[in-house]
């Protein structure tokens, strides 16, 4: 019944295990677990700030300001990717930046050191620190898989996605993910008529539970294929649970890697439904069409706009608002970048400060590689000079 799992899946359950072992859960927009591979030590070099004004105290960060030489590597990056993610921020732009937007739009077409001399002329950079004064956090990767799936059941392909039930508003908890699908009578028939598509292994779903979004190739009725996103909707209130702590805590496993967690799949098919139960969150999703010109952008993120391979970020909103571009600084095993990136995204794991998920696209090698990033880095936000700080 479980053939060896797609890479994808195995990546998931991977960072599902390393995540439990620092607690995170997943949510809300699109589920954002706090990926990566087990922490290394540090290769960032230590940061000799050269403050140019007192810091501003936000909920849960200092923002303080420094001169633009204090940024590593701001003349080498590559900025026309960013620049796109910036132009899709600037669709749903902060009161602050909405002259700027249009100035950003202005620069679609110009060339890196006409830009970056624009950046100097019209924005402040501000090294985020904790309030203690702390300028080191984590960085973590995230990603979109891609599934097969087909609109009818059969042909092995049994495993429903679901759209909202019938007469849930969100409100209050509903049934749980075992209740779901052991078929309770009463969750049967608010599902019933609801199924999206049909996956066919319950371990691809689960990983799309835990992301939150993902990209199915459909085999339609008439045999064409076509690619549809099913994006996050709502949940069934549950707590989250991770099915990789619960592997940790009964001793079904000590190797926390990649083929530990496959041979104990693998060589354990009977349990893997009692392993998927233990987590009773359960995610509801909505249909999104991927148009041909929209295939190298990704889902939309909290602020709503779509998300930038590379160049989007999930952050707390209490450090970072939603739209601000950012510099990133990160060294380790997986990625050594500087960068500019855009704050487009949350998730309740990403939670501090200093704090930040790396969106990595779609697909097995963005899998592989959010699957591996947990490293230091350190961030510094831009913000319009003259403009209130927010």
């Amino acid at each position: 019944m479980f053939r060896p799992l797609i890479r994808c899946a195995l990546v998931a359950l991977l960072a599902a295990v390393l995540a439990a072992c620092s607690g995170p859960t997943p949510q809300p927009n699109s589920e954002l677990p706090d990926y990566g591979a087990v922490s290394q030590p540090s290769a960032l070099p230590t940061l000799m700030p050269h403050p140019i004004g007192p810091s501003v105290k936000r909920e849960n960060a200092l923002w303080t300001p420094v001169p633009w030489s204090d940024l590593p590597g701001f003349e080498q990056d590559e900025l026309r990717d960013a620049w796109s993610s910036w132009m899709r921020s600037c669709e749903k732009p902060l009161p602050s930046w909405r002259v700027v937007c249009s100035e950003v739009a202005g620069l679609q077409n110009a060339d890196d050191g006409t830009r970056r001399a624009w950046m100097r002329r019209a924005l402040q950079p501000y090294l985020i620190r904790t309030h203690a004064g702390k300028d080191i956090g984590m960085l973590t990767s995230y990603y979109e898989p891609v599934m097969q799936g087909r609109r009818q059941p059969g042909e092995g392909f049994t495993v429903p996605l679901y759209a909202i039930p019938s007469g849930f508003a969100g409100q209050g908890t509903w049934f749980s993910r075992e209740q779901i699908e052991s078929g309770h009578p009463a969750a049967a028939t608010a599902l019933r008529g609801k199924e999206i598509v049909w996956l066919n292994d319950p371990v691809d779903a689960m990983v799309l539970h835990i992301q939150g979004s993902g990209r199915v190739n459909l085999q339609e009725a008439d045999g064409s294929t076509t690619q549809i996103r099913v994006a996050y909707a709502a949940t069934n209130n549950h707590p989250y649970k991770s099915i990789g702590r619960w592997l940790l805590d009964r001793r079904l496993i000590r190797d926390a890697s990649w083929p530990g967690i496959k041979a104990w799949v693998d060589a354990n098919p009977a349990r893997v439904k009692e392993m998927l139960w233990s987590n009773p969150r359960y995610v509801f999703f909505k249909e999104e069409p991927i148009a041909p010109q929209d295939q190298h952008i990704g889902p939309r993120g909290a602020q709503g706009v779509p998300l930038t391979p590379g160049r989007s970020i999930a952050v707390d909103r209490r450090s970072i608002p939603y739209g601000t571009p950012v510099w990133l600084m990160t060294a380790g095993p997986t990625l050594n970048e500087k960068r500019l990136v855009m704050a487009q995204d949350t998730g309740s794991a990403i939670v501090g400060a200093v704090r930040a998920d790396y969106f990595a696209g779609w697909g097995h090698e963005a899998g592989d590689l959010a699957g591996r990033v947990k490293q230091d880095l350190y961030l510094w936000a831009f913000w319009p000079k003259g403009a209130p700080l927010p």
